[in-house]
């Protein structure tokens, strides 16, 4: 996120009333609900995990145990079980 001079995008009167309330502080505007992305939209992990989770539950489908998942994938078991379930639905 980059940070942009409020006298750049604002106009002096609403910059003024802003101020009656956070006089040189910092504060973050949220988005629009519109406007929001859903986490790993804009760098793409959502779906390099995705692909992962398909490979790990095929490696399980292929006989490999949880305990070497883990090991294989740098999890923990329990992160491994939680995939597999969720692949299997």
């Amino acid at each position: 996120m980059s940070y942009k001079r409020a006298e750049h995008v604002l106009p002096a009167e609403i910059i003024e009333l802003i101020q009656d309330y956070v006089d040189g502080e910092s504060i973050y505007i949220p988005r629009k609900d519109n406007n929001r992305r859903k986490w790993g939209q804009k760098t793409n992990i959502r779906n390099e995990l995705n692909t992962r989770n398909q490979q790990i539950y095929a490696d399980y489908q292929q006989g490999y145990k949880a305990v070497e998942l883990a090991k294989k994938y740098f999890l923990s078991e329990k992160s491994i079980q939680r995939i597999i379930l969720k692949m299997k639905k």
